[in-house]
């Protein structure tokens, strides 16, 4: 069947057939932009998982066999085929997650691109071949031969705020390396994912070896991820979904992109003007609805004053309002996270903050906020906002600064701006985080970089070669001489 674009009714994916869910339900998606209907997706009941689970087991072997060249040949005609319907696929985006219009057509063109590198990169995995020789109890007469093999079904779940570029970023290195996939995209986001599976079937997905199944966390979400079919799990979203899905997984390897506190931390001899910059460019893109987004501020006193300054001059100067009409600040994904980010405002308000500047509410859209004079006993100081808001802490030593990295629950990025680089290597040692940027904000990528986090964000290394690498297991034959 068809997808039903008339009516704004759209389909999953099983054995390569557009299927309504038996259940007759759908969820509504809404546009955070005006609240307007995007469309409906299925609300998929277990029995209807359980058949996606057992499709992909069922297609994985004879895709593991087929010839490498041929599963590189798929990825680059996906990439094609995804760059054909960056319009519409843009559109949708935009519309359904609440994304400028530029954006939005720019993670579609960046997917592409990323699809492409990986396919190429999927044709160095090599294997290794070993003696043992040199080692005691009679190594020498023995040969292994070492070779990386696919988990087998891959659970790919997606977030909502790139639901096209992180949802490929797990499906492309899955489906090269020989795994079947089974794609869980975020709920609000999954229109955009269905649509970027669209391109995969029309660039000759065989059947079975990649399934959709979208529906609400409470009916499937345990049942997919404990299924007996699922060999490995890659999942990007919030903290506590993820340890959730860890302890759920139990045996099988889980790879967790999960949520940060990155500080930027703004050194006396610092560029300020290009620290500000950087800053508010990190801080509040997409409303800060991003892991790697800058969330607090962690500034030498002696400059805090001129960098409030300047940081307060170009957060006024941000545009705020629809994704539609071009805005840089735009509707938060939804009320509920609005209600989140005020309340942590309010908290810090009634602590003693100086609110250097914000606005006013309307529904989901939090005009941007800057606070000084932020402490420890502010809620803002800790907790991941994930939205338009921005703590700024005042300290007296970089080893304060070191400090307070260290005590944070989370561990994704950081950045240092200063000149001197021995001082910015010294402190780049010392913060326990996956990624330190020097002079730069806080970012995800290039998408062949390494991408990780500690502590509570997350577990496991992304980035194209590593994401290759984190979906095959080594296999062993020994050869006795």
């Amino acid at each position: 069947m068809a997808i039903q674009q008339d009516n704004k009714t759209y389909s999953f994916l099983l054995n390569n057939e557009w299927r309504e869910s038996e259940s007759g339900k759908t969820i509504e998606i809404q546009s955070p932009d005006d609240k307007s209907v995007v469309g409906h997706v299925p609300s998929m009941t277990q029995a209807e998982t359980d058949e996606a689970a057992r499709a992909s087991k069922a297609a994985q072997a004879e895709w593991a066999d087929t010839p490498l060249d041929e599963r590189v040949a798929l990825l680059h005609r996906w990439a094609d085929e995804l760059e054909k319907m960056e319009d519409e696929i843009g559109d949708i985006i935009q519309r359904e997650v609440g994304k400028g219009l530029s954006s939005a057509k720019a993670e579609v063109t960046r997917t592409a691109e990323l699809i492409r590198y990986t396919a190429e990169q999927g044709l160095r995995v090599k294997g290794e071949y070993m003696t043992g020789d040199g080692f005691p109890g009679g190594g020498k007469n023995k040969k292994a031969m070492v070779q990386k093999v696919p988990h087998g079904v891959v659970l790919a779940i997606s977030p909502f705020n790139y639901p096209v570029n992180l949802a490929a970023a797990k499906i492309a290195p899955a489906l090269v390396t020989g795994n079947a996939v089974l794609f869980k995209p975020a709920t609000q986001g999954a229109i955009s994912g269905i649509k970027m599976i669209e391109a995969l079937v029309k660039a000759g997905l065989p059947k079975g070896v990649l399934n959709v199944v979208t529906g609400r966390g409470s009916v499937i979400g345990d049942f997919i991820v404990t299924h007996p079919d699922v060999d490995m799990i890659s999942f990007t979203g919030g903290t506590k979904t993820g340890k959730h899905i860890a302890k759920e997984a139990s045996m099988i390897p889980v790879v967790l992109e999960l949520g940060g506190k990155d500080p930027a931390i703004v050194l006396e001899d610092a560029d300020l003007d290009k620290a500000a910059g950087e800053i508010v460019g990190g801080a509040f893109s997409y409303s800060g609805q991003r892991c790697t987004a800058i969330k607090r501020v962690l500034v030498m006193d002696s400059v805090a004053d001129d960098l409030i300054g300047k940081l307060k001059e170009k957060i006024e100067g941000l545009k705020v309002g629809k994704a539609s009409e071009g805005a840089g600040v735009v509707p938060m994904i939804n009320d509920k996270s609005a209600d989140y980010v005020e309340a942590l405002i309010e908290d810090a308000k009634e602590k003693g903050a100086k609110v250097v500047t914000t606005g006013e509410r309307q529904d989901n859209l939090l005009h941007p906020t800057l606070l000084d004079n932020v402490t420890e006993n502010m809620r803002v100081a800790w907790e991941e906002q994930f939205g338009p808001v921005l703590p700024v802490i005042r300290i007296d030593s970089t080893y304060q600064a070191i400090d307070l990295e260290r005590r944070n629950d989370y561990g994704l990025q950081a950045s240092i701006f200063t000149k001197n680089m021995d001082d910015a290597f010294k402190i780049a040692d010392k913060l326990e985080v996956g990624t330190v940027q020097l002079n730069g904000k806080t970012s995800r990528g290039p998408d062949h970089f390494p991408f990780l986090g500690v502590k509570n964000s997350g577990q496991g290394v992304q980035g194209i070669g590593r994401s290759i690498d984190s979906m095959l297991r080594d296999k062993v034959t020994v050869i006795n001489l």
